[in-house]
């Protein structure tokens, strides 16, 4: 079997059906106790609507007056009842059912430490729906080529050090990435990020609210996808497959 199809075997049982997520299989989550997680609108949606919850069950505002959350990636986003503190949009965490004197992420699910596992095993309760943050940790793209690359992972989470904060077991290689969803992923995140950086813009110029935030971003996001105008369309040459020419070409390749 080539190379090729090694990879692909391989990434096809990467799954969480499988119980198999390569380096993060068995790992106690110190990722997902270290961090606040940001979230952007495109999560906020994603999130109610494979879980049913409402934002306000799994959302949160963390401020953030230093920019060690938002970093270059989050928004701050302000609020009528305290209009000089930037807050960033995240999940929200709960008191650790294994580290009693810690919070983690609301959707992680924990189990008790044990012989092999002696700060327990963890998983993503919403793996398949979990924001993009989360999705393309830790890598990055290259700002010279474009190319997707792995950002080292510090040993913890915290500077407190305390066992439940420490992150990866090893360093992340090539191999522990996706070349193709991994580079979607990066895509999307990307994209996801300069859109929410925008509505959190037009958010500041008149500030509102917490109460009615999320209806706010529901009706920014279910409204994105615009129509275009008859007049627009009139000035461009839409796009049509016509059977002539592909027949011509079918022929050309037979």
């Amino acid at each position: 079997m080539c190379g090729h199809g090694v990879r692909s075997e391989l990434w096809n049982k990467l799954t969480p059906e499988s119980g198999i997520m390569g380096i993060c299989q068995g790992c106690h989550a110190g990722c997902c106790r270290s961090f606040a997680i940001p979230i952007n609108g495109a999560d906020m949606m994603t999130l109610e609507r494979e879980t049913g919850k409402t934002f306000w069950d799994f959302g949160c505002r963390w401020e953030d007056p230093e920019g060690s959350i938002a970093a270059d990636y989050a928004p701050h986003f302000f609020f009528q009842d305290e209009p000089q503190s930037p807050f960033v949009i995240c999940l929200k965490h709960e008191q650790s059912r294994i580290f009693k004197k810690s919070t983690c992420c609301s959707f992680l699910k924990e189990t008790p430490p044990d012989k092999d596992h002696p700060l327990g095993q963890s998983q993503c309760g919403i793996y398949h729906a979990r924001p993009s943050a989360c999705r393309v940790f830790p890598t990055k793209f290259d700002v010279e080529n474009e190319l997707p690359i792995i950002h080292p992972v510090p040993e913890y989470g915290r500077e407190d050090h305390q066992p439940e904060f420490k992150l990866c077991p090893r360093q992340w290689t090539p191999a522990d990435v996706d070349p193709i969803n991994g580079t979607s992923d990066l895509v999307i995140a990307r994209y996801e990020a300069r859109f929410f950086k925008q509505i959190a813009k037009l958010w500041n110029q008149k500030v509102g609210p917490w109460s009615v935030f999320p209806d706010f971003i529901r009706n920014v996001y279910q409204n994105r996808v615009q129509p275009i105008s008859e007049e627009a369309f009139a000035d461009e040459e839409p796009y049509v497959l016509k059977m002539s020419a592909y027949d011509a070409q079918k022929r050309r390749c037979a």
